[in-house]
């Protein structure tokens, strides 16, 4: 007997054993709009406009760990794996917080930093960020607005700045054994050449009726292989094509000779868009991140948020960004073979019919070409059981928002998603409606419970922060293992602010059906004006959108737009003098189809 149940438990064991190693194992992810604590705006509060923004990063390594700097948060952010950020308040700061902060960490000795929104001030050092504890150098250097300090490895600095749409950028050297006094060395550099390069003119996708001049700032510099990568964005912050671009030169000096596949960080479609005045960092393991700013454009057009692309150096010594799916769940840093890079899970939500608890307003906005808000305040609608319906939380648009009645625990929202799936990772993107809050505040909470059934009645909890501590503005969060499921539901409990409003909940994982078909008949026409291009392709069944590559040559298809719906697109954004070849492909919540052959078009 005793001989008997040491078999059964045995094979008990090793059936456990089976099981468990079919289990899925999820991979750490990450996605776009970065997860973390935003801080609200000082600027526009005259206005009593209340937001949240991150922009203009500028991100270093230093011993080992990561330090991110953000316009006019009031302190920075550290991370030991480029996932996780937690914010540092420092014993000395900016009175109103930097402004397009420049930091430079100095052969792993000291952290330089600079950014005063005044544009002008010290240059501040520490040896110990974490601690947070600041040294301002005695000297007051000027125009340092828009600024990228970069101390070559023979210990020559270099300042580099500019923000116009007129004057090109500047860089001047700086003696940093000397308080940083400027040494007499100064020299104008580059500007944007809107007549060949159309992803520099101004403008929502590079259009606008009156203003033909982008502006060109945000520069930063990488040295790589002894090549000097000076970059530098354009054509403004708050629309869908802002990106970066890069000069190649021989010295921190120049002369600098423009990049062919620029823009090398563009992300013009999809829920977050924009890709610019960045930095490029390189991590421990020696793969590169650009981190970059992103046109949320919503409360204002200075309201943005952060985002972080893979970057890599080709075979010709050209930099790129891959920023393909750049708005859905990526490979964490730490993938061996592809940090960054999107992980197949697809997004379930889209166009999920929507039912709501209360509803104070909901609105449409889009980024206007004349400096404003083309805003549609929708009335009230409800279905036929009688229920409060919302068509702007799952319409893939970050300037549509729905606001609640209160702020409290009575509040929810339904989505009953168009098919079931396998759900591995939520995205909760909170808007900020009048919220008061105008500074750095502590001790901000979102507190809520997400719920997910397969029929709309049976629910199961998945989540549960209602007792969170955390600040996420926009909660990514990622489950332990998949759960199936055709209705997710958002509970309540309190956030930031007199009311709960939301942008946009997204719900990433694996349908249950068929990918797509590969695209047919796609065409690519170049207009009159070489900077234009019109493209058409057959609609294909099933499919929620459509990913079109581009690029310099059949195996440097860099850039990529995303788009919903649509099976025609027109994009000014290419260089007039430059061949370009294309490709598209379809997608859904069940896949990605295969690419279609490689078009040349001249």
């Amino acid at each position: 007997m005793n001989r008997l149940n040491y078999i059964l438990t045995s094979i008990a064991l090793l059936f456990c054993v089976s099981l468990q190693s079919q289990e899925e194992v999820v991979p750490e992810t990450y996605i776009n709009p970065l997860d973390i604590d935003y801080t609200y705006m000082v600027y526009n509060s005259s206005n009593n406009i209340s937001y949240r923004s991150g922009a203009d990063p500028a991100v270093i390594e230093f011993r080992g760990e990561y330090y991110m700097f953000v316009t006019r948060s009031f302190g920075y952010w550290h991370s030991k794996d480029l996932v996780h950020w937690e914010f540092i308040q420092p014993k000395q700061w900016f009175f109103e917080g930097s402004n397009a902060p420049t930091a430079f960490n100095y052969k792993d000795s000291l952290v330089y930093f600079a950014g005063d929104p005044a544009g002008y001030g010290s240059i501040l050092y520490t040896d110990d960020p974490k601690k947070g504890e600041w040294t301002p150098t005695a000297s007051i250097s000027t125009n340092i607005q828009d600024s990228e300090l970069f101390i070559d490895d023979d210990g020559q600095t270099y300042l580099y700045w500019g923000s116009s749409n007129v004057h090109p950028l500047r860089v001047k050297m700086l003696d940093k054994t000397d308080r940083f006094l400027e040494t007499g060395v100064e020299k104008e550099l580059f500007n944007l050449v809107e007549e060949e390069h159309g992803w520099e003119r101004f403008g929502e996708n590079n259009f606008h009726p009156t203003l033909k001049e982008g502006y060109m700032e945000g520069a930063s510099m990488t040295k790589h292989n002894g090549k000097y990568y000076l970059q530098y964005a354009a054509p403004g912050t708050q629309f869908n094509v802002y990106a970066d671009g890069a000069y190649i030169g021989e010295t921190p000096l120049g002369p600098f000779e423009y990049m062919k596949n620029n823009p090398y960080s563009f992300k013009p479609g999809g829920f977050a868009t924009g890709a610019g005045h960045g930095i490029t960092v390189k991590q421990t393991n020696g793969q590169y991140w650009h981190f970059a700013t992103v046109a949320l454009a919503s409360n204002s057009h200075w309201e943005r948020r952060l985002a972080m692309f893979p970057t890599y150096f080709d075979d010709e010594g050209l930099m790129y960004s891959i920023t393909s799916y750049g708005d859905y769940p990526l490979y964490g840093p730490d993938h061996p073979t592809k940090a960054g890079l999107h992980n197949g899970w697809m997004l379930l939500s889209y166009k999920g019919e929507v039912t709501v608890s209360s509803s104070q307003k909901q609105v449409r906005k889009s980024t206007s070409t004349d400096g404003d808000f083309d805003i549609t305040e929708m009335p009230p609608e409800k279905n036929n059981r009688g229920e409060i319906t919302s068509k702007v939380l799952t319409d893939e648009s970050p300037k549509s928002f729905w606001v609640a009645e209160a702020n409290d625990d009575e509040q929810w929202v339904e989505i009953e998603m168009q098919a079931p799936g396998n759900i591995y990772a939520f995205q909760l993107n909170f808007h900020d409606e009048e919220a008061g809050i105008y500074t750095r505040v502590e001790d901000l909470r979102h507190r809520f419970t997400l719920e997910v059934s397969e029929d709309g009645k049976d629910w199961k909890t998945v989540v549960d922060r209602s007792n969170s501590f955390e600040d996420t503005p926009n909660a990514y969060i990622p489950l332990n293992r998949p759960v199936k499921g055709k209705y997710v539901r958002y509970n309540n409990v309190e956030v930031p602010g007199n009311n709960l409003a939301l942008s946009e909940i997204r719900v990433f994982g694996k349908g249950l059906g068929q990918k797509p078909v590969r695209v047919k008949n796609f065409t690519v026409d170049r207009q009159e004006d070489r900077r234009d291009a019109a493209l058409k392709w057959d609609l294909v069944k099933g499919a929620q959108g459509y990913n079109i590559h581009w690029g310099i040559a059949p195996d440097k298809l860099y850039q990529s737009w995303l788009i919903y719906d649509k099976n025609e697109h027109f994009m000014r954004n290419l260089d007039r003098d430059t061949k370009y070849y294309f490709s598209i492909e379809a997608f859904n919540e069940n896949g990605i189809s295969e690419k279609t052959e490689v078009l040349e078009v001249n």
